[in-house]
């Protein structure tokens, strides 16, 4: 049995950057910063932020980017990707990214788009910002369509 499973915690590190890939679908980019607090040998406070890139597809990436800001807090769960690209010297650089299937905002505050910002829009109350689940499909890498970073606009 194998199992590729995260869950994080944190506040995102900027504003979510929403794209279109060239096939039409929506694709949305942020950065999350967890930190760890601990006591060390001599009793001193210890802080150490960990920056995590978080990558949504479709709708997800849709309600990231329309409800979520600089600062927010939010719960990701999803799994874990690493990709390989040759950059222009020829070296092999590697990234690991979380592609998030759920999303769960943190208590309405700093980070989060005001209603007026949605004029025209549904309503924005904490009540009816939605918890997006993406719906789990069978592992079959043949059938999932590979990505390619290069059809990402940037």
């Amino acid at each position: 049995m194998n199992l590729n499973r995260v869950i994080i915690i944190g506040n995102l590190a900027a504003d979510p950057e929403l794209r279109t890939t060239t096939s039409g679908k929506s694709v949305c980019n942020f950065r999350i910063a967890t930190n760890r607090i601990w006591k060390d040998s001599a009793g001193q406070q210890q802080k150490e932020t960990e920056f995590h890139t978080i990558i949504a597809w479709g709708r997800l990436a849709e309600i990231t980017s329309q409800y979520l800001t600089k600062g927010a807090l939010a719960m990701i769960e999803g799994r874990l990707r690493t990709r390989s690209w040759q950059d222009k010297s020829g070296n092999k650089r590697y990234t690991t990214e979380i592609i998030a299937e759920n999303l769960q905002m943190g208590p309405k505050g700093q980070g989060f788009k005001r209603a007026e910002e949605h004029a025209g829009e549904r309503d924005a109350s904490p009540e009816n910002i939605p918890i997006v689940e993406e719906p789990l499909a069978p592992v079959n890498e043949e059938a999932e369509e590979e990505i390619n970073v290069k059809d990402i606009p940037l």
